[in-house]
C-alpha cells in the first residue's frame, strides 16, 4: 500500500551497473527525476525526451531519434540505454524502431520498462535490462540467468520478510543508536564472542561496510569481532565487482580481516543463508547484521542480534523476524553514489565517539 521502488528506477540502476555512458528516459522530463539526478553523481549522463501532452496523442518517436543524435554529438558514448516509461508504454511507442532509425554508432540497449511492469516489482525493470544486454551481446546468457534468479529471490524475500508484504507499514527509525552502541561495546568489553555480518547490495555496501572499520581493538584489544561479508570480487556486473574489490582492499589496508566470504554483492538474497551456516558452527554471543538484514534467517540463531538497515519501513518486519535491536541509516543511496571508498555511517559515528570517550582519561 505504501510507495515502493519502481521498475523504471531499477532499470536505470542496472544500466549504471553495466557501465552505460548515457541513459535516455523516453517520457516526461519529471519521470524518475530523483534517480536520474542521483545517477549523475555516479558518472552516468541521464537525459529525457521530455514528452508532453501532445506527444501522448501523436507519439514521440521523432523526439527519441533527435535525443539519440544529440546524445551522440554531446557525449560520444559507447553504451547507451533507452528506457521506457508509463507514458511510452500507454501509447505503444515503438522505441526499437526509433533506435534503428537513429542509427548512432554506440551500442544501444532498448528497455521496455514502465511503472507497472509485470506485477510492478522493481526487480522486473532490472531483469528487462539484463535481457536487453544479453540480446546485444553485452553479457552472456549464463549471467542473465544467474542475475534473474537472484532478483526473483530478492522479490520473494521482500514480499515474505520485507516491506512488500501487501499491507501498510508505518516508517520507524528504530532503536536509539546511542543505546545500541553501548550494548555492543559492553558486550565486547565483557568478552562476548561477536560476529559482524555484511550482507549488503550495490553501492550501499560502502556505507554498511563502515561497521567493519570500527576500531574496536582500541578499547577491546583482546576481543576482535569475527567479520563475515558478501564481498566476492569475481561475481556480478562490472561496477558491482569493483565495489566489492574496493571495500575488501580498504578493509585490508586498515588491518581488518574478513574471515568468511559468503558471495558477491548481488547475491545478498542467498548470502544471508550462507552467513548463518557459518554462524551456526561457532558459539557466538551477539551478531550484528548490516545491509539487507531481512535476507538473513536470523530466526535460526537463538542469540541477541542487531540489524542495521536503510529502510524505516523495515524496522517492524525485522523485529518480527527476531532481531533484538534495529537501527536505521537514512539516505544510503544518496550518500554512496559516486564514491569508491567506505562512507562513515551514523551508527559508526556514534560508536567512534563512544570509543573515543572510553580512551580519554577521566578529568581530575
Amino acid at each position: 500500500m505504501h510507495p515502493r521502488p519502481s521498475p523504471i528506477a531499477a532499470s536505470l540502476y542496472t544500466l549504471r551497473d553495466l557501465n552505460a555512458d548515457v541513459i535516455i528516459l523516453h517520457g516526461p522530463h519529471g519521470c524518475c527525476f530523483r534517480t536520474g539526478r542521483l545517477l549523475e553523481n555516479d558518472g552516468v549522463r541521464v537525459v529525457t525526451t521530455a514528452m508532453s501532452e501532445n506527444d501522448f496523442i501523436f507519439g514521440a518517436a521523432e523526439k527519441l531519434e533527435e535525443t539519440l543524435h544529440e546524445v551522440e554529438e554531446l557525449f560520444h558514448p559507447q553504451l547507451v540505454g533507452v528506457v521506457g516509461t508509463c507514458a511510452s508504454m500507454i501509447i505503444g511507442e515503438d522505441m526499437q524502431e526509433a533506435v534503428n532509425n537513429a542509427g548512432i554508432p554506440a551500442k544501444v540497449l532498448t528497455v521496455e520498462s514502465h511503472g507497472g511492469l509485470s506485477e510492478g516489482d522493481n526487480t522486473e525493470g532490472a531483469i528487462a535490462v539484463l535481457e536487453a544486454a544479453q540480446r546485444e551481446g553485452v553479457i552472456p546468457a549464463e549471467e542473465t540467468k544467474r542475475q534473474t534468479r537472484m532478483l526473483k529471490k530478492a522479490t520473494e524475500i521482500e514480499k515474505t520478510r520485507g516491506m512488500a508484504q501487501g499491507k501498510y507499514i508505518a516508517p520507524s527509525y528504530g532503536d536509539d543508536k546511542e543505546e545500541v552502541a553501548s550494548i555492543l561495546l559492553e558486550a565486547l568489553e565483557r568478552g562476548d564472542k561477536i560476529a559482524l555480518v555484511l550482507n549488503a547490495k550495490k553501492e550501499t555496501s560502502y556505507l554498511f561496510a563502515d561497521l567493519l572499520k570500527i576500531p574496536f581493538k582500541e578499547v577491546c584489544p583482546g576481543n576482535k569481532p569475527a567479520i563475515i561479508a558478501n564481498l566476492d570480487p569475481a561475481v556480478g556486473l562490472p561496477r558491482i565487482r569493483q565495489h566489492a574489490q574496493n571495500i575488501h582492499q580498504e578493509l585490508g589496508e586498515t588491518g581488518q580481516k574478513v574471515e568468511a566470504i559468503t558471495g558477491g554483492l548481488d547475491e545478498y538474497p542467498v548470502t544471508g543463508e550462507r552467513a548463518v551456516e557459518f554462524l551456526e558452527k561457532e558459539d557466538f554471543d551477539l551478531v550484528v547484521v548490516a545491509g539487507v538484514p531481512h535476507a538473513l534467517p536470523i530466526e535460526k540463531l537463538d542469540i541477541p542480534s542487531i540489524a542495521i538497515t536503510d529502510g524505516p519501513r523495515l524496522v517492524e518486519p525485522l523485529k518480527k523476524l527476531g532481531y533484538t535491536w534495529v537501527v536505521t541509516e537514512l539516505d544510503a543511496h544518496a550518500k554512496t553514489l559516486g564514491t569508491d571508498k567506505i562512507v562513515e555511517s551514523d551508527f559508526g559515528s556514534v560508536l567512534r565517539a563512544k570509543i573515543s570517550d572510553k580512551k580519554s582519561p577521566n578529568p581530575t
